[in-house]
């Protein structure tokens, strides 16, 4: 049953789940913010319990069912949260008939684009069926990093080269629409992101360390930054808890993000657990940022 503010009947709004802690914290922060939740569960991608929320699941191509669904509870406005590992198959897209008459460019998106790209057409495919797609950061704002240290600890002197260095490569990663992230060690960028994720990246890290490719004993920084073209409604750089600990695990001294363009998920966990590890979180501002673009 839909719910009520005041008296009034709440504003129904879409999220569509990826995996990953954002799509639950942001379905939380619309119901507090007065809007009415309806969920989309992409299959195969996250594993939350959605009873607290009216749900359906839809595989990735299914796009015609959840339209369909969405204008049955008119819902006009659509939230883009949590990651996606795969990409639809051609077989098993289900497009609406206005899809349909930009099916070819769509189809070179999915099997060649970048993730932005990507985005960008699924924001696209959304706004040519009348709706409005809303940023994860307008619906649940208290998510948004803000500028500077969020922890005990602070980045000292000796890993601004490391900051310097990781954000120049995440930078230009991100311009190619590959990626959002980099690690540098002791000034040298030694990972950047792929389509495989953070985590992932943080395990060659790891392995790199083992193997003796990179010092056990030299501190490093992980840097996310948000693609120079990325279209903000979507696919914000997040970190959380688990950031936190696969980052210790790599032997980093911290990990920085951009401010207002990133996301904290669980922060006051995330946080307590950088404070245990040692490591620093921070917020990168603008005077940071600005010389290396």
């Amino acid at each position: 049953m839909m719910g009520t503010v005041s008296g009034q009947a709440a504003e129904p709004i879409a999220i569509i789940a990826g995996n990953g802690l954002l799509p639950f914290s942001v379905a939380r922060a619309a119901r507090d913010g007065g809007y009415d939740p309806f969920i989309v569960q992409l299959s195969g991608e996250g594993e939350h319990d959605w009873s607290e929320f009216q749900s359906m699941e839809a595989s990735i191509g299914a796009f015609a069912p959840v339209v369909a669904s969405l204008n049955a509870r008119r819902i006009k406005k659509v939230v883009l949260s949590g990651g996606v590992t795969a990409r639809p198959e051609l077989l098993s897209l289900r497009p609406t008939m206005r899809v349909l008459t930009s099916f070819p460019a769509i189809w070179r998106t999915v099997r060649s684009g970048g993730d932005d790209a990507v985005l960008r057409m699924v924001i696209g495919l959304f706004e040519r069926e009348g709706f409005q797609i809303v940023g994860a950061q307008d619906i649940a704002d208290d998510l948004v990093v803000t500028a500077g240290p969020m922890g005990r600890l602070r980045a000292d002197q000796g890993l601004r080269k490391d900051i310097e260095a990781a954000a120049h490569a995440a930078l230009t990663v991100g311009r190619m629409d590959i990626g959002q992230g980099a690690v540098s060690v002791d000034g040298r960028v030694v990972a950047i992101e792929g389509a495989e994720g953070t985590d992932q990246m943080l395990q060659r890290v790891i392995w790199m360390r083992e193997a003796g490719r990179i010092s056990k004993h030299r501190p490093g920084v992980l840097v996310k930054l948000c693609k120079p073209q990325q279209d903000t409604r979507a696919d914000l750089p997040s970190i959380g808890p688990e950031t936190v600990r696969a980052a210790a695990a790599a032997g980093l001294s911290g990990v920085a993000v951009e401010a207002g363009r990133s996301l904290i998920l669980n922060r006051p966990e995330a946080i307590a657990e950088a404070d245990e590890a040692g490591l620093f979180i921070m917020g990168l501002g603008s005077e940071v940022l600005e010389p290396l673009h």
